[in-house]
């Protein structure tokens, strides 16, 4: 058999292209073997991954930023401290968008609303009609994310997808910025960036993609549905954790949850902010973010 000489070319591209987007380069648009999944181009100065159900992956370069609130933030809560300095020490493509219903279907067969719900909030007069849509986010649990996960690294061959870390997740949320947005420190402005504040009578969240994105072209980093991240929660482990690549603890009970909602409770915006919800827990404001390895 000849060998495909296309294909080495295309994978020399591919790994030229990882490390332009390492260190901070603009990459060069790239195509894999007529008929393949793989497709990469780019956006400013970000390479973009577009995978066989068309989920879009910015990449991010490895970097150094600060983790948390500072002491000077009158809105930070303790579990946001003490803010410490993280280097994220390798490149990582993360989804430009929340993970809709129309890819949970495609990967599992089944639209997310179809498993029971952990609060009665689903069940509210029109709600079902106002968020079972194929182009909003799939909100699901943590466990249900990582059989999402194992399914979709069967389909697309290998073991490059998983959820962010916690530090991986504010470190692109952040975007290059140290404010208490993507956007800057004004809260006025995030009509413009995020669904956020509804009721319960008449919200509900909304198409991804459809507020404007943050500085590194990612979408709904603030509001639409919270996104789970890969860590356990423990609101004390800032003071101990690692300066470079954290993993967050070790063990726990609950896991995170980063970005904010679309609702009226779901208490902060802001890119430091956190909360925990048991793994098995599977309402209607907590979807996910995807990472791809590079």
């Amino acid at each position: 058999m000849k060998p495909d000489h296309h294909l080495f070319a295309s994978r020399r591209k591919l790994l030229t292209t990882a490390a332009a987007a390492t260190a901070g380069v603009c990459a060069t648009a790239l195509l894999g073997r007529p008929g393949s999944a793989l497709a990469q181009r780019t956006q400013g100065a970000a390479a973009i991954f577009t995978n066989s159900l068309n989920m879009e992956f910015v990449t991010i370069p490895a970097g150094t930023f600060m983790m948390g609130s500072p002491d000077s933030d009158s809105q930070a809560r303790a579990f946001e401290k003490p803010q410490h300095q993280v280097t994220i020490s390798r490149a990582f493509q993360i989804g430009r968008h929340e993970v809709t219903q129309a890819q949970w279907q495609a990967v599992l067969g089944e639209n997310p609303y179809e498993r029971d719900r952990s609060n009665p909030y689903y069940k509210l007069p029109g709600m079902a009609e106002r968020i079972t849509r194929p182009d909003h986010p799939a909100t699901v649990s943590w466990n249900d994310a990582q059989e999402f996960i194992a399914a979709l690294n069967k389909r697309e061959g290998g073991t490059r997808y998983r959820l962010p870390t916690e530090a991986e997740w504010e470190y692109a949320a952040r975007a290059g910025t140290s404010s208490r947005y993507s956007f800057g420190d004004d809260e006025r402005q995030l009509d413009r960036y995020a669904w956020h504040g509804g009721d319960f009578q008449t919200g509900g969240h909304h198409p991804v993609g459809t507020k404007q994105p943050n500085p590194w072209g990612l979408h709904d980093v603030h509001g639409n549905v919270w996104e789970w991240v890969q860590d356990w929660y423990d609101a004390d482990y800032y003071a101990r954790s690692p300066a470079v690549d954290p993993q967050g603890p070790q063990r726990g009970t609950r896991r995170v949850v980063r970005g904010g909602s679309w609702h009226a409770t779901a208490t902060s915006w802001r890119t430091a902010f956190r909360r925990d919800y048991e793994p098995d827990y599977r309402g209607i404001s907590i979807g996910l973010r995807l990472v791809r390895t590079v």
